[in-house]
């Protein structure tokens, strides 16, 4: 795990934050997963010379300078050109997808779930994506404590080159995304790639608020950002994307509320988030707080794991846009507190995971959700969960 998604978890936990529902309308730029107020407080504690913060501030520093000689990355880079014609168009290959044996040629490709193909890397515009969010996520959080211009104008500049570049800009769509030989050039499915958007904007509004982004830019970035909200929201494939019933419909809500924060449409980021989160909510998770299309998977725990990191995503933002998913029920009390605690046993290794999984259990995300949850849910057993009565500390590393 790199050190800024440990640095990040640990700023909302254990500042002991819970953030009041407000608007960002009339107010200077703040993030949306990541709060405000828990960078400021750790700034503080960073000026008081506090040990676990300069420990955590080492390590994002390390990898903030690793960044530095990152990139820059781009869609132009891959060998391949889309079907349209043009290398500015996103594009990338399904990664469960497989030639079929028992043709000459393999097509068309034929489905193992949980299985990657080699072939998904061939093409590494998801991957660059990627890698762009972490390294502007780990730039910015350098900016924000250390003030140095150098991490504020690597991110810039890594933007620029996907965001703003006439030559190596991204084309606002995803309509060649996780694509499948011999069936289709793409599909709703490969919006799950540029999930990570979510995170990126965070790490943009953490550049405005320490004045590490110039408004040119800032304005620039925000235009892309519409357009692609747009494109989701009425292209046949985005609204193919909105109507999954699994994780792939929660990290569509992902995306375009955090979008539609970004661009200021916050009543828009309401409505998702009332009306149509919401209604996942009440359909993936059961009463008893199971995530059947999740545990259907090859991969079970990790899309499980996956789903409920979505909804925690989802939450935060809910925090910024005034709707409370942490305490939302269903009719029938579906929500993701429930999930979470359903989850829990098996993470702490009190239950067994019997359900499908082909790849080695690792319970360490869901530490990560627990830091979160122990400031949401207010509730003994996440504090047993993460802490030794015994010793008198945290059972699980707390920073990198």
């Amino acid at each position: 795990m790199k050190a800024q998604t440990t640095i990040i978890i640990s700023l909302i936990v254990f500042c002991g934050l819970v953030c009041k529902a407000q608007t960002i309308e009339n107010q200077a730029p703040a993030p949306f997963i990541i709060k405000k107020e828990a960078l400021l407080a750790n700034k503080q504690r960073m000026a008081a010379g506090d040990a676990d913060i300069l420990h955590m501030m080492d390590h994002l520093l390390h990898d903030a300078d690793a960044a530095l000689n990152s990139g820059p990355y781009s869609v132009v880079f891959k060998d391949k050109t889309p079907p349209s014609g043009d290398k500015r168009d996103f594009m990338s290959v399904g990664p469960y997808w497989w030639p079929d044996p028992a043709k000459a040629d393999g097509l068309p490709y034929v489905r193992r779930d949980g299985e990657t193909n080699p072939e998904r890397h061939a093409i590494k515009d998801a991957e660059f994506f990627k890698a762009l969010v972490e390294d502007v996520q780990t730039l910015a959080l350098a900016h924000f404590y250390t003030g140095e211009r150098k991490y504020s104008d690597k991110a810039m500049d890594l933007l620029k080159a996907w965001f703003i570049k006439d030559s190596t800009k991204m084309h606002p769509n995803l309509k060649y995304g996780q694509a499948i030989p011999g069936i289709t050039e793409g599909r709703g499915i490969g919006l799950i790639d540029t999930r990570g958007i979510a995170y990126l904007v965070d790490a943009i509004q953490i550049l405005r608020l320490s004045e590490g982004l110039p408004v040119d830019v800032y304005i620039d970035l925000r235009i892309w950002c519409a357009e692609f909200l747009s494109w989701m929201q009425t292209s046949s494939i985005g609204l193919d994307e909105a109507d999954e019933h699994n994780n792939h419909g929660t990290y569509y809500d992902v995306q375009t509320v955090a979008l539609s924060l970004f661009i200021g449409k916050n009543a828009e980021a309401a409505r998702i988030l009332t009306t149509v989160t919401t209604d996942r909510i009440s359909k993936q998770i059961k009463p008893d707080g199971s995530q059947p299309h999740e545990l259907a998977r090859t991969l079970s725990w990790n899309y499980s794991l996956m789903n409920l990191t979505g909804f925690f995503e989802l939450a935060a933002m809910g925090d910024v846009a005034g709707v409370d998913l942490w305490r939302f029920a269903g009719a029938e009390g579906q929500s993701i507190r429930n999930a979470f605690f359903w989850m829990m046993p098996y993470a702490a290794r009190e239950a067994e995971w019997t359900f499908q999984q082909i790849k080695p259990f690792d319970p360490s995300g869901f530490v990560n959700l627990a830091k979160i949850a122990a400031t949401k849910f207010q509730d003994d057993r996440i504090r047993r969960f993460l802490y030794d009565e015994d010793n008198h500390d945290y059972k699980f590393i707390l920073t990198h």
